[in-house]
């Protein structure tokens, strides 16, 4: 069973891709906690390379029982918080 209960509960999503963000990349709780959808993610934390991309999708369809597929993935996903976690949410949802 995923990591949410209830799909479509954007609060429980967002808390997942944060954690998977801690999780994966290293990161501190305070600075994911600070993270809002304007927060530059790929280019701009030196943890978030492209070995780490796919580290990262693979925690959040585990954590999410989602299924990304190759063509889903492109630099827009990954330019900010924000889209990281609409991309979780409609996954989760659809």
């Amino acid at each position: 069973m995923s990591e949410i209960e209830t799909s479509g509960h954007s609060d429980a999503i967002e808390t997942v891709v944060r954690q998977v963000l801690r999780d994966i990349l290293g990161l501190s709780e305070g600075q994911v906690a600070g993270f809002d959808r304007d927060t530059e993610l790929f280019g701009a934390l030196p943890e978030l390379d492209s070995m780490a991309v796919a580290g990262l999708l693979t925690e959040m369809e585990d954590r999410l029982d989602i299924l990304i597929e190759d063509d889903e993935v492109d630099g827009e996903l990954f330019e900010n918080f924000g889209n990281l976690v609409d991309f979780a949410r409609a996954k989760a949802s659809a």
